[in-house]
């Protein structure tokens, strides 16, 4: 798929719109940017989830805006085609809306087409204030891994009535304030297909289960290459690669066909109900 044209914010809603799925992995430098465009990934992520995959920390929180900068622009050389997003780290947006976007424009310089930011409520001023000055935005709810010591741990979110329509409240609150589109993270896979069909762009899930508008996985994790320590939804997409010149990619096109044609996630096996 090295022949594909870049793709732009507009094609990813047109995809969304005609029905195709969206395919997303993370991805931290240039070679494997290249081999994941190449494979037909539609969204590159580099995810401040670098900090416990390259890094070896415990969680996302000590990663910086330098750290996330320099992976990005090295993200940014390898690929051709895929959207390019960059996750704002802990604490380079929460104390106030000139510090947001100070750290989007740098993540921008870098190379980015989009910044991720975590969480509901006091984020939606601050993605309008992106938007407003020409910085797209991803939102991510449910399981906001930088606010993993306040939600008590790795634990599915939105479980019970009132939890899942704040939830909702929220995700059409970033809609309306610009945001284009949103990550679902540790949720029901009944929740996740609610939020889809109440706002009107693409939800891209990670064991949320199969009605969201795509899916996304740590690269690391469907590789097989963090070992038992993985989320029951990864499913591991190397395992049963037969003998290839390029066994990585080969995975990688397999995730990619899996994420179109609805086969991954299984809606018991890799969602929450």
């Amino acid at each position: 798929m090295s022949d594909r044209k870049p793709l732009t914010l507009h094609r990813l809603r047109a995809m969304h719109a005609a029905g195709e799925k969206l395919a997303m992995l993370t991805c931290y430098d240039a070679a494997f940017a290249g081999v994941l465009d190449a494979a037909g990934v539609d969204i590159l992520l580099v995810g401040d989830s670098l900090g416990m995959v390259l890094q070896g920390r415990d969680s996302t929180l000590p990663v910086t805006v330098p750290e996330m900068a320099y992976h990005t622009a090295c993200v940014a050389r390898g690929r051709r085609s895929a959207w390019l997003v960059a996750d704002l780290p802990f604490g380079s947006y929460q104390q106030s809306t000139a510090q947001a976007i100070e750290s989007a424009v740098a993540l921008m310089q870098a190379g980015a087409q989009m910044v991720k930011l975590e969480g509901g409520g006091w984020t939606v001023p601050v993605v309008a204030a992106l938007v407003e000055r020409g910085i797209p935005v991803c939102a991510h709810l449910g399981l906001t891994p930088q606010s993993v010591h306040a939600l008590g741990g790795w634990r599915v979110q939105g479980r019970d009535e009132a939890a899942a329509a704040q939830l909702l409240a929220d995700a059409q609150a970033l809609a309306e304030a610009g945001a284009a589109m949103m990550v679902l993270e540790l949720v029901p896979s009944a929740l996740a297909a609610r939020v889809q069909q109440a706002v009107n762009i693409p939800m891209i899930g990670i064991g949320a289960g199969p009605g969201t508008a795509g899916q996304v996985l740590v690269l690391h994790d469907m590789l097989g290459l963090n070992g038992q320590n993985v989320p029951r939804f990864v499913r591991n997409f190397i395992a049963d690669v037969g003998p290839t010149d390029n066994p990585v990619q080969e995975a990688v096109r397999r995730y990619v066909a899996a994420v179109k044609d609805g086969s991954f996630p299984d809606a018991v096996l890799h969602g929450y109900q």
